[in-house]
């Protein structure tokens, strides 16, 4: 599986230096700035009345679904600010529409068919489903926040920190949509990005003090190292790889007759992304959110209790067992639902494209069907070991770097690689409009 070749063979700093010297993508890149500085101000904003420790207490009890969310809020989760919520239900409302446009054919037609008005309809249905899920979500989380002592405000203003809560998540939408048309990049993923780096110099200083005071010994902090430079390298070739099939095309040209034209369709390693580690994580760690709000002793708290010590990931080898299989159940499942092979087919047919070798049709439906499968059993054994990597180093180096973790590592890796292609696909349109001008 080759990897994708970069547009030109300029270096990281070569490139950004030529992007600040063009006065538009100057103007976007500072959008990115000027949108991640209010990003962090808005991090360190918190809400009233609140028991910090017993919140840091509460999410860094470990095994349930609120250490997630405060990885994707950048920390403002354990700091109870404003921002609290993060993007997670905008995630949350994304993965829910793509799943329901698999389920109803009907809609996913008409999304593909209907143009620029029928996309526009299905991004405003997803941000009214994103701000429903937030509004439960901050409720669920502002409910259990005081029966836990950290919220000490009465009732009323119980239901305004919901509403901050949940206009908080409006506002980080509102500023990743202005990356996305203003910036560079994709905006939630940027935001995404910045709050998991903006942790990196706390978890850094941790570390250091985890070695002055002995915690850390020398050998382990080379193992730390080694393994932080093998992952990186590991994720981008994850990232960038990719089987391509060659498709030809037949055209009709007046003055030279018929000519052929060969493309390629791409198949990537991890078409996923980091979807099917949210999906596993979400799923083993549910059991263990459950028993937090069932506070009360009860024969249903006794049982999520007891399934939360069997399943919460890295407490023991069933664990990783059924983690490890989640991963890999989810990379097959969005696969097929954001690959649609007849589809692909049909549209092959149509515009009378083929691939050399291979009858137009059912035959060409069952290769890609072939091709796919084993493409996405290399991607998930990949994926599985990147996610498995979050609960391995810590028992390793006994370091809790976070961002060495599968999910935080492919995310800050995968972002950073779509952005820079971003940023080089702009100096190629722009070098080519000087050409033609």
């Amino acid at each position: 599986m080759p990897a994708r070749k970069p547009i030109t063979n300029r270096s990281v700093g070569q490139t950004l230096a030529l992007a600040t010297r063009i006065p538009e993508l100057r103007r976007r890149l500072l959008v990115v700035v000027a949108v991640f500085a209010a990003y962090v101000l808005g991090l360190h904003i918190p809400l009233p009345d609140v028991d910090h420790d017993a919140v840091r207490r509460l999410v860094d009890s470990g095994g349930s679904l609120l250490g997630l969310v405060d990885l994707f809020s950048g920390g403002a989760l354990r700091a109870c600010t404003v921002f609290a919520m993060g993007l997670t239900p905008y995630i949350d409302a994304s993965i829910v529409a793509q799943m329901a446009l698999f389920a109803v054919p009907a809609w996913q037609k008409m999304v593909r068919e209907g143009g620029e008005m029928a996309r526009k309809e299905y991004a405003k249905k997803t941000r009214i489903l994103a701000m429903t899920i937030a509004a439960i979500q901050s409720t669920g989380a502002v409910y259990l926040l005081h029966n836990r002592g950290a919220l000490g405000a009465p009732l009323p203003i119980l239901f305004v920190d919901a509403l901050i809560l949940t206009s908080g998540t409006a506002f980080l939408m509102w500023l990743a949509e202005i990356v996305t048309v203003k910036g560079v990049g994709n905006g939630v993923s940027l935001l995404i990005f910045c709050g998991i780096m903006v942790r990196l110099p706390v978890q850094i200083a941790g570390v250091a003090s985890g070695i002055a005071a002995g915690a850390i010994k020398p050998w382990q902090m080379v193992v730390l190292i080694a393994l932080f430079i093998v992952s990186i390298g590991g994720i981008v070739m994850i990232c960038l790889a990719q089987r391509r099939i060659p498709i030809r095309h037949v055209r009709k040209i007046p003055a030279a007759g018929s000519t052929d034209v060969v493309s390629y369709l791409p198949l990537k390693l991890n078409s996923a992304g980091v979807i099917p580690i949210l999906f596993a994580a979400s799923i083993q760690l549910l059991p263990s959110t459950i028993a937090i709000f069932l506070s009360v002793p009860s024969p249903a708290a006794g049982l999520m209790h007891r399934l939360a010590t069997w399943l919460t990931p890295g407490h023991g080898a069933i664990s990783w067992l059924v983690y490890a299989g989640l991963v890999m159940f989810f990379t097959y499942f969005y696969t097929a639902v954001s690959f649609n092979t007849e589809q692909i087919t049909d549209d092959l047919k149509t515009h009378g494209s083929f691939i050399p070798g291979i009858r137009p049709g059912k035959t060409t439906h069952d290769y890609l069907d072939t091709v796919l499968t084993r493409v996405t059993l290399a991607g998930a054994l990949a994926l599985t070991i990147v996610a498995l990597l979050q609960y391995a180093v810590p028992m390793l180096t006994n370091a809790g770097l976070s961002v060495l973790g599968g999910t935080s590592l492919l995310i800050v890796v995968g972002v950073a690689l779509d952005t820079y292609q971003s940023i080089e696909a702009q100096l190629a349109m722009r070098h080519y409009d000087s050409f033609i001008r």
